[in-house]
């Protein structure tokens, strides 16, 4: 018996577009539905604009880009040039810095999606991801509809859940923990000690964040260190430099 099932019809004026389902049958989707409405998410669905082909993109938060929007410190920018961090078919307006900020990056993503009509299903979070063999379909579950599609594609991003490691003796801690998708500005911890754990892009970014707002830092290293002639860094990445410099005491490897 064939499975009944509503259908996304194609606006010309807008490509393919969803309506609100009323109808508890699967939706057919003719063409990949992607889950995420990130860089990746954005940028895959221009590439199908582009090609002519229909698609679906289901974000389970109320805006695009949302690891930038809602998951990211104040002062965040770019590590990389403008040029290599653009997304397909779309640069960077030129009065926007060599080094976007946080900010700038996400006016670009909302500006990408406007000029590509990229309509993403907000508040729809995927609780399930399942290919029928029989049929040949995914069948793709969010919190309010089921949909089928022959593609499925997940750009979720790689940091989309924070991990925070079991620590020894942790949870006699008397202070604060947080994971850096929580922090915003140093200056909520001016005149505290803090520990950073991790030299990464954003260990290293928050400490200088938090030293330019009179904390006491210390980062805790897992191994060793190396430092680049300073001449030849970024400008951001030159900063890095100017913070071993002073954290030296407060480094612990």
């Amino acid at each position: 018996m064939a499975m009944q099932t509503s259908a996304i019809q194609e606006d010309k004026g807008n490509g393919i577009f969803h309506k609100a389902m009323s109808s508890e049958k699967p939706v057919w989707i003719p063409g990949p539905v992607i889950i995420g409405a990130g860089p990746s998410g954005l940028a895959v669905a221009a590439c199908l604009k582009e090609r002519g082909v229909p698609f679906l993109i289901l974000e389970k938060e109320r805006c695009i880009g949302s690891l930038w929007t809602l998951k990211t410190y104040n002062r965040l920018q770019l590590h990389l040039p403008k040029e290599t961090c653009k997304l397909p078919h779309m640069p960077f307006p030129p009065e926007v810095p060599a080094y976007p900020t946080k900010q700038q990056f996400i006016s670009y993503l909302e500006a990408y999606a406007k000029h590509f009509a990229i309509e993403p299903m907000f508040r729809q979070e995927v609780q399930s991801a399942i290919y029928d063999a029989r049929m040949g379909f995914w069948r793709v579950q969010s919190n309010e509809s089921e949909f089928l599609c022959r593609w499925f594609i997940v750009a979720t991003g790689e940091n989309a859940e924070p991990v925070l490691p079991n620590i020894e003796g942790i949870s006699d801690f008397k202070g604060s923990l947080i994971h850096t998708s929580r922090y915003k500005d140093g200056a909520d911890f001016k005149g505290q000690k803090v520990l950073v754990v991790g030299c990464g892009n954003s260990g290293m970014e928050i400490s200088l964040d938090l030293c330019n707002n009179d904390a006491q830092v210390s980062l805790a290293v897992r191994d060793k260190v190396k430092c680049s002639d300073p001449g030849s860094l970024a400008p951001n990445v030159y900063l890095y430099v100017l913070l071993f410099q002073l954290l030296l005491k407060h480094v612990w490897i």
